[in-house]
């Protein structure tokens, strides 16, 4: 019998609310939650899809341990008995930082990955972290850290309201948004132009968003942050710098304008490939704007300069008054936050705390370089052990970081490897145990990430729309049960892990004179604590103390997860409100314009002003119906316009011979490829584009459909040297390829 089951989905960071048709334990359709406080029924592709990516055949059912060689199916106390069996000897003989975790992007999309993997890490006490971080947004952590003291205080753009809105390496109509939480972003790019707004593009590719846009900027990859930089130049030479109500909250203004004295429009054209007169109407378009927010995004990180870039983000916003005011960019104001205290100096952000062992690189925010996890694990040093066991949780780093072919050797070479993933991928097979979760479906969801990032205030959680069928265990049980593994009480009750968390965070607010609890008893605010299962009561537990809280009966009409329940489509927070001070942790107290190590890394910008392209960078691209290398074992959101094909201008698809659909080789620095070829008027001269996420074709991988059309990995063509130096971040953009026709075009041929 046919029933509905509300479900937020995970498939991407817009969080949009579905409504699910389920008969029996099937999702047979889904449709977007027209009473969703955020959503409003909005819904894409991948949502639609959601049954199709539920019920895929090749999701493990069970878990798989590794006998004789070979992965075969295993009963769950099999599988975390050979976890313990694995990972305590390594940690035992060569030390916690013997043992690499890695996590994927889909932990932000789940519960357990948000609560699990930090309890993890804490307990292991490893050094040895890579996650998807270091690919794709770090560089945004890193300067959000330096000007604010948090690496989590990331403004995001007030979309609804705003004048002006720049974008910069961004294409939301592809992408749903990032770093930035916004359902139907497309809608609210259009409301901006409807109500007289003014949106800016600057992107190489004339993108979905770009076509939006009332100005495209087809700038040169890589020189993101000499535009921005020139920009900023521009308002100070011309006196259109106006900090208004942020005057008090910042400190190194006149150090700041000093810094970018050099970069003019002028002298920055060429390296942009931007006019100087385009880079004087962007920085004056910008100033003159009612209101008006710069909003940069994976184009903007992945590059040589990625960190300055993002910093440069920022800058350009507060330089315009535009930091922390309505219409401008702001700091959200999660369910789950910790409660706001009292403005003053923090402890700021450091870097560099430790490094990796063969070529140095600093942590960032406590994570090391993904494209240096090959050779963690391959190379020895003096200093430490390699790498030998990894825990890899939902992540794929064969197919999402440099250099895959040498990752992939090197895991084969670990002593143990355990993977949380569903699916028997081209990372996951390299593992001695699987640990499958269970299908979105049979999980509850609640967004503690993105709800940080969301460009409105609101607050929502679903329970699980299918009970958990026989033989699978739920995702938050399976990391509970590994974080035991891992620690040396495997075989303990699961459920000591949460009672373990809740003990901690209690135990530390009833001592904090801020929190709404001070002073009471942790075992009577424990045993008020509600919900079904241990995720839930800690969810209660962080609503309870959170800004929005009840505070355990101090605030009466308050939030905690029983009126979360009773409004199964969300509560409604409100828009977001300037809040500086308070957000920032610096040691000043202030917005530090110029951190030291940022001014320690202009002069490297200054030489980037006389770097001149000579031949082909290549880029990435995002598609709507795909989300990185999860989704293309769905039937429905494969094929059409969403193939690994080579995006290549018609003119210089004319100077190496090639024609649509012909066969090309992409040579880099770490392999070669081969790709058909796409030529497009959508992609400025001298760039090339492939994207991200494909290459299924390695063997022992159990993923059917992908596997009938593979494409390639475009990650093979890095060879994992080239990284942004503050943030580690990948240089995934604007990197240099050779191309070769395969074969000569007969043009005399009709």
């Amino acid at each position: 019998m046919s029933r509905t089951a509300l479900r937020i989905c995970p498939l991407c960071e817009a969080t949009c609310g579905l409504t699910l048709t389920v008969d029996g334990t099937r999702v047979t359709g889904a449709r977007g939650d027209r009473d969703d406080v955020f959503s409003k029924g909005f819904i894409c592709p991948k949502g639609a899809s959601f049954g199709a990516a539920d019920s895929d055949p090749d999701r493990l059912r069970t878990p798989l341990v590794r006998r004789d060689g070979e992965l075969r199916e295993a009963t769950w106390e099999e599988a975390f008995d050979a976890v313990a069996a694995g990972l305590r000897p390594v940690v035992e003989r060569y030390g916690p930082h013997a043992v690499g975790v890695v996590l994927g992007n889909p932990n932000v999309h789940t519960m357990a990955g948000a609560l699990y993997p930090p309890v993890l890490l804490a307990g292991l006490r490893t050094h040895s972290l890579f996650t998807a971080s270091t690919l794709d947004q770090m560089p945004k952590h890193v300067s959000s850290g330096l000007l604010y003291g948090d690496a989590n205080a990331i403004p995001v753009p007030d979309l609804d309201r705003t004048d002006h809105l720049l974008l910069i390496g961004a294409n939301p109509l592809e992408s749903n948004g990032s770093l930035c939480t916004a359902p139907d972003f497309p809608g609210k790019l259009k409301a901006l132009k409807a109500r007289g707004g003014t949106l800016t593009v600057i992107d190489p590719r004339l993108t979905r968003t770009a076509r939006l846009a009332d100005r495209h900027v087809a700038i040169r990859p890589g020189a993101d942050a000499l535009l921005l930089a020139a920009m900023a130049h521009v308002l100070f030479e011309e006196k259109l710098v106006d900090l208004g109500d942020l005057t008090p909250h910042v400190q190194g203004l006149d150090e700041l304008a000093a810094s970018v004295r050099d970069f003019t429009p002028e002298a920055a054209a060429e390296a942009c490939d931007v006019e100087a007169d385009t880079i004087r109407a962007l920085a004056r378009e910008l100033a003159a704007a009612p209101t008006a927010a710069v909003y940069g995004r994976i184009g903007s990180c992945t590059v040589p300069h990625g960190t300055l870039a993002s910093w440069l983000v920022d800058v350009l916003n507060i330089l315009t008054g535009n930091l922390d005011r309505p219409g401008g960019a702001l700091f959200p104001l999660s369910a789950t936050d910790r409660p706001p205290r009292p403005a003053g100096p923090g402890r700021g952000f450091a870097l560099g705390r430790w490094h990796s062992r063969v070529r140095r690189h600093p942590e960032a925010k406590g994570e090391l370089p993904i494209s240096a996890l090959a050779e963690e694990i391959d190379t020895a040093t003096d200093e430490g052990s390699p790498i030998r066991a990894v825990i890899a949780v939902a992540a794929n780093p064969v197919l999402s970081a440099p250099d895959g072919d040498r990752l992939d050797k090197a895991l084969g070479t670990l002593d143990f490897m355990v993977s949380v993933d569903p699916y028997l991928n081209e990372t996951s097979r390299h593992a001695h145990v699987v640990l499958p979760p269970p299908p979105p479906s049979q999980a509850p969801h609640f967004d503690f990430a993105f709800n940080t990032l969301a460009v409105r205030n609101q607050v929502r959680y679903t329970r699980a729309a299918v009970p958990l069928q026989p033989g699978r265990m739920a995702e938050t049980e399976i990391l509970a049960r590994l974080v035991l593994a891992a620690t040396g009480m495997h075989g303990a009750d699961p459920a000591a892990v949460d009672d373990l968390v809740i003990d901690q965070t209690l135990g530390k607010a009833v001592t904090d004179p801020h929190s709404p609890v001070h002073g009471r008893d942790p075992r009577e605010l424990a045993d008020r604590l509600t919900g079904e299962s241990g995720p839930e009561r800690r969810l209660d537990m962080m609503l309870r103390l959170g800004p929005y809280g009840d505070g355990f009966g101090a605030r009466p009409d308050g939030i905690g997860l029983q009126k979360l329940l009773a409004h199964p489509h969300g509560i409604d927070l409100g828009p977001l409100r300037p809040r500086l001070p308070q957000p920032l942790k610096t040691v000043s107290g202030k917005v530090e314009l110029l951190p030291g190590p940022i001014a320690d890394d202009l002069p490297r910008l200054r030489q980037a002003l006389d770097d001149r392209a000579d031949g082909l960078v290549l880029v990435g691209r995002r598609h709507l119906r795909s989300n990185n290398s999860w989704l293309h074992n769905v039937p429905a959101l494969t094929g059409g316009s969403n193939r690994c094909t080579l995006h290549i201008h018609p003119e210089d698809a004319e100077r190496f011979g090639l024609v649509d659909g012909a066969q090309v080789r992409v040579k880099g620095a770490g392999g070669a490829v081969t790709a058909p070829v796409e030529v497009t008027e959508g992609i400025r001269r001298g760039v090339v584009s492939l994207p991200h996420g494909w290459g299924h074709d390695r063997p022992g991988t159990r993923m059917s459909h992908a596997a009938l059309d593979p494409g390639v990995n475009v990650n093979q063509l890095l060879d994992g040297s080239l990284l942004d130096p503050l943030s580690g971040n990948a240089v995934l953009n604007g990197v240099p390829v050779e191309l070769a026709a395969l074969a000569p075009v007969d043009r005399t041929m009709p």
